[in-house]
């Protein structure tokens, strides 16, 4: 645990933080897993692919179908994980829940030998924020041996999981279209609540410029307003980071 803690916390880089604790995880018998955060929307995953993060060990034809087309939406644990904290056995659906989207689901997990497994919700820190990690155990493993071991080791696996959690919070997320630096300058001085007047005098350009840097900075985050793209790249730790 302590050496897993040590590395994973040193590190800079949100891949190799995913990497470790996918090592980590296998150990235990959980070999695919994916990992779920959206910071900026109080409606869980439903929004567009670049308001949250993904990470994931899942083969792409896997993602392509249970992402792609959404199907995430309808599965048991993710409507569980909405409203509820906590780590569950997939052994413990309930009926009422088998609704005909979650059983197209369920089915398609099965066509990839996807069968047992267990899912943690994390804590909401704000109510913008909604984080979850589905871990699937590897091919042979069934349910009842998955909760004998969840049994033993599950505090320790949910641990393990919370540093994660709370390490991919702090780590620049990997945009599709990352900032320039000259953006990040720009809405880290408009967050220090400098005037577009200010920020020109700053950096030592014209007022139009600023504005031009601003114009690209919204549309790389694909947002309408600048307060809202000091928000969102404040959430994707894209600003007010140290330089690599």
């Amino acid at each position: 645990m302590l050496d897993y803690v040590e590395r994973l916390t040193r590190t800079n880089d949100i891949h190799l933080a995913w990497k470790i604790h996918c090592e980590a995880m296998a150990r235990f018998g959980f070999d695919r897993l994916l990992y779920a955060c959206n910071r900026f929307g109080d409606q869980g995953l439903r929004g567009s692919p670049d308001d949250y993060l993904l990470l994931s060990n899942h083969p792409a034809g896997y993602l392509e179908g249970y992402i792609g087309r959404r199907l995430y939406l309808h599965a048991p644990f993710y409507k569980w994980a909405l409203q509820n904290t906590g780590a569950r056995s997939w052994g413990s659906i309930a009926p009422e829940e088998m609704t005909e989207g979650a059983r197209a689901a369920v089915e398609f997990n099965h066509d990839f030998g996807i069968v047992a497994g267990y899912t943690i919700s994390f804590p909401v820190y704000s109510p913008m924020t909604r984080a979850l990690i589905s871990m699937a155990a590897r091919e042979g493993l069934s349910q009842a041996e998955l909760d004998e071991l969840w049994e033993r080791d599950g505090r320790t696996i949910s641990a393990m999981c919370q540093v994660l959690h709370l390490t991919v919070l702090q780590l620049p997320y990997p945009v599709r279209r990352p900032l320039t630096a000259r953006q990040r300058e720009v809405l880290e001085w408009v967050g220090a609540g400098k005037t577009t007047q200010d920020i020109a005098q700053i950096m030592g350009l014209t007022a139009t410029t600023v504005e031009k840097h601003l114009r690209l900075a919204r549309e790389a985050l694909g947002v309408d307003t600048t307060a809202q793209a000091v928000l969102k790249a404040s959430l994707q730790n894209q600003i007010f980071q140290l330089s690599a």
